[in-house]
């Protein structure tokens, strides 16, 4: 068992142990429990009762932050001719040829944080698989990244204004990004119930029993904070 410095073990003080806490009160403590002088990230990590072995299984969507991210958002997208002018004209950062493809190839360059394609280039994009599917940039329908031509300014303007993918790892846990300990708790608490929302939106039709095991909200450096997982569902449900 990993030992924890002395900062950690105050902070950890302050979260009771066994207590489920309510969407409000987690907010409030894990800025409490902040204790580095860096800015944070918030996430919220949740054990789901999926069979992360079957395929109809899978958790995987996207959300909108109403609060955004709190950090600049790199975006490529992958596009020619008349697209790519329209990126362009979107305010991407990053314009894809077969130039750059090539540097993501070769030199695996992936100084990026969200990778937006049209469908037509999704035949040189496939070839990309081995660097941005592990970095988890690779456009997917489904995440709303391979989008049409026309809708390009939509989706470069809400990844910028922080929209986020997320999905399950292999044991069927999900881990996500919600924000900045720096952020106010009313900002905190509106991306949380978002992510929740989103989370409980994505339950696979084949999931039986408790779909949300557990729910924890944590920063960076912080404790985890155990969240009352019913009233944070009930709470997410009255955003729809």
């Amino acid at each position: 068992m990993a030992k924890h410095g002395k900062k950690y073990s105050e902070a950890a003080k302050k979260v009771e142990a066994g207590r489920e806490y309510t969407l409000d009160e987690a907010v409030k403590l894990v800025k409490q429990a902040s204790f580095v002088k860096f800015n944070e990230t918030v996430e919220l990590h949740a054990r789901l009762g999926i069979d992360p072995r079957h395929s109809d299984q899978q958790v995987r969507t996207t959300v909108l932050l109403p609060a955004g991210l709190g950090k600049t958002v790199r975006i490529l997208v992958f596009a020619e001719g008349e697209a790519a002018r329209a990126a362009e004209a979107a305010g991407a950062d990053f314009v894809t040829g077969d130039v750059m493809i090539t540097k993501i190839r070769t030199e695996e360059w992936t100084d990026f944080d969200v990778a937006i394609a049209v469908p037509d280039m999704m035949r040189k994009v496939g070839g990309l698989g081995k660097v941005l599917g592990r970095k988890g940039l690779m456009p997917n329908p489904k995440a709303g990244t391979v989008v049409n031509p026309e809708d390009l300014s939509r989706a470069v303007n809400e990844a910028r204004a922080g929209r986020v993918e997320f999905r399950n790892d292999k044991t069927g846990n999900v881990h996500i990004a919600l924000g900045k300990i720096q952020f106010t708790e009313a900002q905190l608490l509106e991306n949380l119930m978002a992510v929740v929302d989103a989370l409980k939106r994505a339950k696979p039709t084949t999931s039986k029993g408790i779909y949300v095991k557990r729910l924890v909200l944590t920063s960076t450096m912080g404790p985890g904070i155990r969240l009352d997982a019913n009233e944070a569902l009930n709470a997410g449900a009255e955003t729809a």
